[in-house]
């Protein structure tokens, strides 16, 4: 079933990903078949925007109402606005543990329960002073930590407590493929992505006694906002079309791009009953990108009259 579902995202050609125009206002295409979620309660973190509003909209396309907690109360209003009266929003600073516990106390408040948190909320951080060891600036990695990892250590340990009683949940952590091939990121964002799949794992040995699923969701490079100002700090001078051929052009699999609705409709899987026995999984959307390395065979002596 998850690897159909990777498939079935990686092919389809997302034209759901952008918000068609000022008067269709929340109102973007979808094909996924509806009605997966229902009537669930969910709470998005980084939910004003990215990945996080993607899965929000494919949430309530599957009948879910959201609570969408960002810490950009301006956008984060905006987007519940678009989203239209399934989406409600609260701000929320994830390096704020209390900010946390009150987006889940505001979403059972309104709601009457929560059943599902996806931890989304995240940043890349500087790329300069973070990438090389000697140099690594130990400051800047503790932000990112702070933010990446602690933030959804916080969602985590919230979730579980309106979730473990309930005896009922799913709890999902945005993981990234950085996390799971060395060499994609920097040393502070690979580094809280590779934890956030660990506590995820450890989370879920202890939460499944509760009936509480948690799971990570580890994305190749997707062309959201946070992606293309990060590359155009790599790509200067490039303007924002050039900088976003570049991150679509990064994948393995030909034929396809990762987009923002692919990684929104792993998440109503593992959400949904559709994922029902699905705990302690990081499932990567990636086209296969981190399954195989080619080998350099370059400078091996080609066959006598090859040339």
């Amino acid at each position: 079933m998850m690897l159909r579902l990777v498939r079935e995202a990686s092919r389809r050609a997302v034209a759901s990903s952008e918000l068609v125009g000022r008067a269709g206002a929340g109102r973007w295409l979808s094909t996924a078949m509806k009605g997966r979620m229902e009537g669930k309660i969910a709470l998005i973190t980084g939910g004003a925007s990215g990945l996080g509003k993607a899965t929000a909209h494919e949430f309530i396309q599957e009948g879910a109402s959201v609570v969408l907690a960002d810490i950009n109360s301006q956008l984060g209003l905006q987007t519940a606005e678009e989203l239209g009266p399934q989406a409600h929003f609260v701000h929320c600073d994830v390096v704020h543990e209390d900010n946390v516990a009150g987006a889940v106390d505001a979403a059972v408040a309104r709601h009457g329960r929560l059943d599902v948190m996806f931890n989304s909320a995240g940043v890349v951080g500087p790329l300069s002073g973070t990438s090389e060891m000697a140099t690594l600036d130990l400051g800047q990695f503790d932000d990112v930590i702070r933010v990446n990892l602690r933030g959804t250590l916080a969602g985590i340990k919230h979730a579980t407590r309106v979730m473990a009683p309930a005896r009922s949940g799913s709890i999902l952590c945005m993981g990234s493929i950085s996390g799971v091939m060395a060499g994609l990121g920097s040393y502070p964002y690979s580094l809280s992505k590779l934890a956030i799949a660990g506590a995820v794992r450890a989370a879920a040995a202890e939460l499944g006694r509760h009936g509480v699923r948690v799971n990570c969701i580890s994305p190749h490079a997707v062309a959201t906002p946070m992606v293309v100002r990060q590359f155009s700090q790599m790509l200067q001078g490039a303007d924002e079309a050039t900088v976003t051929a570049v991150i679509r052009g990064l994948g393995e699999l030909r034929g396809a791009t990762c987009e923002a609705m692919d990684v929104a409709r792993a998440a109503v899987y593992l959400a949904s009953d559709d994922g029902k026995y699905v705990s302690g999984h990081n499932l990567v959307v990636d086209g296969g990108f981190t399954t195989y390395k080619y080998m350099n065979l370059s400078s091996f002596p080609k066959p006598q009259g090859s040339e």
